[in-house]
């Protein structure tokens, strides 16, 4: 599982023109499921989104995570994650799931993250998104579970 999480002031989706997830502070998180995924890389995951330390304490230093400061997150699927753009100039996206198998697992991921107390908005599985954002600082951290285990 692939993650681009980005430290947001707000951040929202929007499906034909209907508002479908919002946040005003915390993570907007693109998620990106890669064939044979499972549980185990939604918890890891889960654990590491919940658990980063990227908000400023009083002193200016990174040290304060998600729940500490309040702030939400906002999950985004984006299979292009997975793009193998290494040969020619038409990425292939043959390393992400099946719709069938990602969507469950990216809503697992929603309910783990929901379990440790955080507050979750999702944008729409399959649909044609547009996501607006404030990056906060920037600060943007790339997540791969297959590094992390």
């Amino acid at each position: 599982m692939r993650c681009v999480i980005q430290r947001v002031t707000r951040a929202s989706v929007t499906v034909e023109g209907e508002p479908v997830g919002k946040i005003d502070g915390g993570f907007m998180v693109l998620v990106g499921v890669q064939e044979g995924d499972g549980e185990a890389d939604a918890a890891y995951c889960a654990q590491k989104i919940s658990g980063l330390r990227v908000f400023e304490d009083p002193d200016d230093k990174m040290n304060l995570s998600l729940a500490d400061v309040g702030g939400g997150v906002l999950l985004v699927s984006q299979f292009t994650l997975l793009a193998d753009a290494r040969h020619g100039r038409r990425p292939s996206f043959i390393g992400a799931a099946r719709p069938e198998v990602a969507e469950p697992l990216f809503l697992r991921l929603k309910a783990m993250l929901e379990e440790t107390g955080l507050h979750v908005e999702t944008g729409r599985f399959r649909t044609h998104m547009q996501v607006e954002l404030v990056n906060d600082g920037p600060v943007t951290i790339l997540l791969d579970s297959r590094k992390g285990f």
